[in-house]
């Protein structure tokens, strides 16, 4: 594939011989990638994630409610629960 992209030739024994760690050759670059790491900010309570078998007909009423179904399904959880 080097040969079809004369923008990118196969680097050189000298070439590799100055390389130098991404980290180093763009600092301020690494440290924002470094920061941004982990998706989401961290939640204050966050969710414990759990295997829970279900009928197909219950899950399938909360899905029908299109996007926020687990979200729902834990609100009525919470409920019958006496916590919300």
């Amino acid at each position: 594939m080097i040969a079809s992209d004369p923008d990118a030739p196969e680097a050189t024994e000298a070439d590799l011989a100055r390389a130098v760690p991404f980290t180093e050759a763009f600092p301020a670059l690494a440290e924002k990638m470094r920061r941004n790491i982990g998706g989401r900010p961290k939640a204050e309570h966050p969710k414990v994630a759990v295997s829970l078998r279900l009928d197909p007909e219950v899950v399938s009423r909360f899905k029908a409610g299109g996007p926020g179904w687990q979200t729902r399904m834990n609100e009525a959880l919470r409920r019958a629960a006496g916590l919300g």
